[in-house]
C-alpha cells in the first residue's frame, strides 16, 4: 500500500492511499481436476493467462508468497 496526495483544481492536496486491484477469482487446475479460490491483483490474472496455473501457483511457492496449493 502506497500513500500519497490527492490534488484538487485548487491544488489543495489531501491524503489517500492507493490499494492493490484485488479481485476474488475461482480457477480450474487441470492437474488436479478441481478449481481454487485465489483472491489476485489484475496483474496476477495477466501472469496467469500467459504463463499457466499451474505454472503461476509453482512459481509463487518457491518464491515464498504460497506455501501450499
Amino acid at each position: 500500500m502506497m500513500v500519497g496526495n490527492n490534488v484538487s483544481h485548487s491544488k489543495r492536496r489531501t491524503k489517500r492511499t492507493f490499494q492493490p486491484n484485488l479481485f476474488d477469482k475461482k480457477f480450474y487446475l487441470e492437474e488436479e481436476d478441481r478449481y481454487v479460490n485465489l483472491r489476485v491483483s489484475a496483474q496476477a490474472i495477466r501472469t496467469i493467462n500467459k504463463n499457466g496455473l499451474k505454472a503461476t501457483l509453482d512459481d509463487a511457492v518457491k518464491k515464498g508468497f504460497l506455501k501450499s496449493y
